[in-house]
């Protein structure tokens, strides 16, 4: 008889549980032409309101692009998101080389802010 490696079998089987735990968050800016210098729409975060009404105090949150996004609405209309930026600190939100002369003065500007924050649980069962 040739000589034989002999392995051993093992039989398991693994669940894996993962939940993304969305976080979205909306924030509104009525459109002033005073906040137009040159041609980029600068809005501070403090001059926009949360889903209750309540004026911003401080920043907007800062969304890391591997768990998140933003997306803005200008009169109801997404925007391209090379068209606007989120300054670092989330002090405002700068929309450049959009001709403003065609947003009416009180329209609606609407960021959205999704974040994420995936856990995953993971369990292996032996069975031989």
């Amino acid at each position: 008889m040739a000589v034989q490696l002999f392995k051993l079998v093992i039989d398991a089987a693994t669940t894996t549980t993962t939940a993304i735990n969305p976080d979205v968050q909306k924030y509104f800016y009525a459109f002033d032409p005073d906040d137009v210098e040159d041609t980029t729409l600068v809005i501070p975060a403090t001059d926009m309101t949360d889903d209750e009404g309540n004026q911003l105090a401080g920043n907007l949150p800062v969304i890391e692009p591997e768990n998140g996004y933003y997306q803005l609405f200008v009169n109801g209309v997404l925007q391209q998101t090379d068209l606007y930026s989120i300054s670092p600190d989330g002090s405002e939100i700068a929309v450049e080389n959009i001709n403003t002369d065609t947003i009416p003065e009180g329209a609606p500007i609407i960021l959205v802010a999704a974040s994420f924050a995936p856990t995953s649980d993971s369990s292996t069962t032996v069975i031989t």
